[in-house]
C-alpha cells in the first residue's frame, strides 16, 4: 500500500544506544521521545534494551498504549486540567508550570493512594512553557512541598521548539544554579535534573554541560540522527531510519505556467509560478492532508516538489536521469516536519524493516 512509510528499527536502535553512551559519559540519562512518530508500538518495543530510561511523549494516548513497557512515562506537554485523571493512571512524572494543575494532580493521586512525581520547568528565555520569575518558582516549590501526593522530583527547561534559543553554557547553568538553590533553600534532594531536548547534545561534544544536569529528552536525534541547535548530523548516526515511498498516479509534459487568471488555491494562498517551459510533470498520491512539503527530500536529487495540493504532490521529473513510469515509487527522505505528519496520518501506511 502507497503511500507508505518505512520504518528501520535496526537503525533507530543503533542511535539510540550511540545516544545512551554520549550521555551516559556525563552521568546523563535519556528519555526517548516518542512523539515525532505517534510512539509506534514496534518502535518503542524495540527501545527497551537500548539502555534508556524513560519514555516520553507529549499526548497521554501515547502513553497510553506503550503501558506494557517497563519504564516510566514522562508526559512532555504540560498537563490540561482535563486529562489529569488520565494522567496519574498512565503517567510516571508530568512536567509542570501551573501550580493549580499540580493540586489537581494532588487530589486525582490521592483517590487513588499513588504518589505523582513531578518536575518543574523553568523558562530560560525561550518563552515556551515554565517559570520564568525565579520567586515564582521558589513560591510553587513551597507550596508543592506541602501536597502529600505529589513527589517533586526536578526540574526541566526547553529550549529552540518555539524562540529557537541554542542552549549553552550560561542558560543552562541557570538551570543547575536553580536547582541547587531549591536543595539548599529547602533541603531536598532533585534526582532529575532535565537540560532540554536534541538541541542541547553540542554541549556534551563542547564540553559545556554543567555537571548538574541529569537528563536530556531526546526525540529527533534518536528518530533522525540529528542535533536540533544547529541542524548537524550526529557522528555515526543514521539519518535515514524513516523513509516516505509514493507513487506515480500521472506522467506528462505540461506548461509551467497554469493558463488562466490565478486567483486563490485550495488553502487560501495565491501562489506565484515561474514559466520554464514545458516540463515532464509527475504527480504521486500523497498530499498536504498527509505530510509537510517541505519536510521531504527526494532521493533522486534530480527531482524538483512543485507544489501540493490535498491530495496530490506534484513533481518535475524533467532532468532526472531516471525514466519515470506510471506505478513507479518515488523515495523521500524526512525532516521533523515531514516525520511528524506521515506518522500521524492515518493514509500513510507503516511498514517496518
Amino acid at each position: 500500500m502507497y503511500p507508505r512509510l518505512e520504518v528501520n528499527i535496526q537503525k533507530i536502535k543503533e542511535n539510540t544506544k550511540l545516544l545512551v553512551e554520549k550521555c551516559r559519559k556525563e552521568n546523563i540519562e535519556v528519555a526517548a521521545v516518542t512523539k515525532v512518530y505517534c510512539a509506534l508500538p514496534e518502535v518503542v518495543e524495540a527501545l527497551e534494551d537500548t539502555g534508556i530510561k524513560y519514555i516520553a511523549d507529549s499526548r497521554i494516548q501515547n502513553l497510553k498504549k506503550l503501558k506494557h513497557i517497563n519504564l516510566p512515562k514522562v508526559l512532555l506537554r504540560i498537563p490540561m486540567m482535563s486529562e489529569i485523571e488520565e494522567l496519574v493512571q498512565y503517567v510516571d512524572i508530568s512536567l509542570n508550570s501551573e501550580i493549580e494543575v499540580i493540586k489537581k494532580i494532588d487530589q486525582e493521586a490521592r483517590k487513588i493512594n499513588k504518589v505523582q512525581n513531578i518536575a518543574l520547568m523553568v523558562d530560560l528565555g525561550d518563552l515556551r512553557e515554565g517559570y520564568f520569575k525565579e520567586e515564582e518558582l521558589f513560591e510553587c516549590v513551597s507550596q508543592v512541598l506541602n501536597l502529600k501526593n505529589i513527589n517533586l522530583i526536578g526540574l526541566g527547561t526547553n529550549l529552540t521548539c518555539y524562540g529557537a534559543i541554542i542552549p549553552s553554557r550560561e542558560n543552562t547553568q541557570r538551570l543547575a544554579s536553580l536547582s541547587r538553590e531549591i536543595e539548599n533553600r529547602f533541603n531536598i534532594k532533585l534526582s532529575f535534573v532535565s537540560g532540554g531536548n536534541s538541541s542541547s547534545l553540542h554541549l556534551i561534544d563542547k564540553e559545556d554541560m554543567p555537571k548538574e544536569i541529569t537528563n536530556l529528552r531526546l526525540g529527533e536525534a534518536i528518530a533522525l540522527g540529528r542535533e536540533t541547535a544547529y541542524g548537524d548530523k550526529i557522528k555515526g548516526a543514521h539519518q535515514d531510519a524513516f523513509k516516505l515511498v509514493c507513487e506515480i498516479v500521472e506522467l506528462k509534459e505540461k506548461p509551467s505556467l497554469p493558463i488562466g487568471e490565478i486567483g486563490m488555491d485550495a488553502f487560501g494562498n495565491k501562489p506565484v509560478y515561474e514559466d520554464r517551459g514545458i516540463r515532464k510533470r509527475a504527480i504521486i498520491g500523497i498530499g498536504k492532508q498527509d505530510i509537510n512539503v517541505c519536510g521531504i527530500i527526494p532521493l533522486d536529487t534530480k527531482i524538483d516538489i512543485l507544489g501540493a495540493s490535498s491530495d496530490h504532490l506534484i513533481l518535475d521529473v524533467t532532468e532526472s536521469d531516471i525514466e519515470y513510469k506510471v506505478g513507479d515509487k518515488v523515495e523521500f527522505n524526512l525532516e521533523y516536519g515531514g516525520l511528524m505528519a506521515a506518522a500521524t496520518s492515518e493514509y500513510v501506511t507503516k511498514i517496518f524493516v
